[in-house]
């Protein structure tokens, strides 16, 4: 297993929380169903490889970096960038204009 499908409910949840980010929109964001978002989380069952991977590189093209040691971090951003201001309810207002 490679550090691509490694992905702990800690580090998930830790990730979200760092975006301000609700299981909507990291669901939205790796393409897959609140319910395996969910599912992660909560350790209800043994998650697949791809979804790992999908949740890992939506964190990951969001700013995440995740240690050596598991612990995710936000790399810092440009002035421009206004992504991670937003709230959720924002996000969803923009998602349904656009």
């Amino acid at each position: 297993m490679n550090s691509r499908t490694v992905l702990s409910a800690d580090q998930s949840r830790a990730a979200r929380a760092l975006l301000n980010w609700s299981r909507v929109r990291l669901a939205a964001k790796a393409n897959l169903s609140e319910m395996a978002i969910s599912d992660l989380e909560n350790g209800f069952s043994k998650s697949r490889p791809h979804n790992i991977a999908a949740i890992r590189k939506a964190f990951e093209d969001a700013g995440i970096v995740f240690t050596v040691e598991g612990t995710p971090s936000l790399l810092a951003r440009s002035e421009g960038d206004s992504g991670l201001a937003a709230d959720n309810r924002q996000w969803r207002r923009r998602e349904k204009k656009g």
